[in-house]
């Protein structure tokens, strides 16, 4: 294990703690099985790798990676037994979803260890339902989103704004007053300040290694495709890509990748869970199950910004900083007279010259503006969205 010791510390060395996530302070660390899981590309490592710079010793944890080829030779089971009997009391294990058996594995540690803790990242697709060994009852699991325009902001600019609860950014009480203009950096957060690398050189091409990534290993792995289904997954995120946001015709997709209009509903279900798409979908009366698909988005806008051909269509961005921003904490559906609710409120988004006259006669109703500092009365500007998290 002198290998995996050493990597661990350099890694230690290297991490910067002197900016954490939204989530880290969401996580109850004393659980005695906590999941983290998330896109590609979100910050998973790095914010397992602050907590233990911040809160332990290297005598007491252990950080691994499952992707190291120690772990084609070793299990993991073994690996956390001899931390367990040197006195370690921590393990941090990433990318979990790379080893076989590894929901096993978990369990046996988790029975065999009782004042064991251990945290474990995954792929958003990650179920830890699914298997032999029930993690359910055992494991609490958090969801990282990318950042949000408040994160970049606080990142980019070394700042340390707040969140804003969704009554404070709908009464237009978000201020900034260590910057006089956000709109600039706005523009800048939709193109590329959505994923923590945003600062490398290379960042377009890191940004396609996540996209190629999940849809050749993440989902075709988890869901057992094979060479010509995972092919398919390739042709409907384009598709998409070239038409977002659009009410989904199932039939036609099928007809477009030569597949069973069914798979198109598990192919959109994992992409979803992979953090590439979002669906957005109509309320349901009574309690509120999962509605009928209206819209499908690609899931941030600098996936829009990378995968379109020329300049991305302005409404698209919009609607789809506004759907991901907000959903996190919010539960999001779709408007037959607007573009979205929540809860008991409308919205319709827009330009600075967007009108009123859509939503004259409803009640609890919002124009959202894009290219506004300020807002007004029902007018809210479109940036401060991203400060509910």
């Amino acid at each position: 294990m002198d290998s995996l010791y050493n990597q661990f510390r350099q890694l230690i060395d290297q991490t910067d703690s002197s900016y954490l996530r939204y989530l880290h302070h969401d996580i109850d660390w004393n659980n005695r099985l906590t999941g983290i899981v998330g896109p590609r590309g979100v910050g998973k490592t790095t914010l397992i790798l602050q907590h233990i710079k911040l809160h332990h010793s290297f005598e007491e944890a252990l950080y691994i990676n499952l992707d190291d080829i120690y772990f084609s030779e070793n299990k993991l089971f073994d690996t956390a037994k001899k931390l367990y009997q040197n006195g370690g009391r921590f393990l941090f294990i990433d990318e979990i979803h790379k080893y076989e058996n590894w929901s096993k594995e978990l369990k046996m540690i988790y029975d065999y260890f009782p004042d064991f803790k251990v945290v474990f990242t995954g792929s958003s697709i990650l179920d830890i339902f699914k298997g032999a060994a029930d993690l359910s009852r055992r494991a609490i699991l958090f969801h990282l989103q990318g950042l949000s325009f408040r994160e970049y902001l606080n990142l980019s600019q070394g700042l340390n704004l707040p969140t804003y609860s969704f009554d404070e950014i709908i009464n237009n009480k978000v201020t900034i007053p260590d910057i006089k203009h956000p709109l600039p950096l706005f523009k800048e957060y939709l193109q590329q300040g959505y994923y923590p690398f945003f600062k490398e050189v290379f960042y377009e091409e890191r940004l396609r290694n996540v996209i190629n990534a999940t849809l050749e290993i993440d989902i075709p792995v988890y869901a057992n495709m094979n060479i010509s289904t995972a092919k398919k997954l390739k042709q409907l995120l384009y598709i998409i890509s070239k038409s977002v946001p659009f009410k989904p015709n199932f039939t036609k997709l099928a007809e477009l990748i030569d597949t069973h209009r069914n798979q198109v509903n598990d192919l959109l279900f994992y992409m979803e869970k992979a953090g590439l798409i979002m669906q957005l979908r109509e309320t349901t009366t009574g309690i509120r199950l999962m509605g009928k698909v209206e819209k499908v988005f690609l899931d941030n806008t600098n996936l829009i910004c990378s995968m379109s051909e020329g300049t991305p269509d302005i409404g698209n961005l919009r609607e789809t900083f506004f759907f991901n921003q907000m959903s996190l904490k919010n539960k999001v559906f779709g408007s037959s007279s607007s573009d979205f609710t929540i809860n008991n409120y409308t919205f319709e988004v827009g330009g600075k010259n967007k009108t009123k006259q859509q939503i004259r006669h409803m009640k609890n109703a919002f124009i959202v503006k894009d290219d506004i500092e300020y807002g007004h009365g029902n007018v809210v500007p479109l940036w401060s969205f991203g400060f509910n998290y």
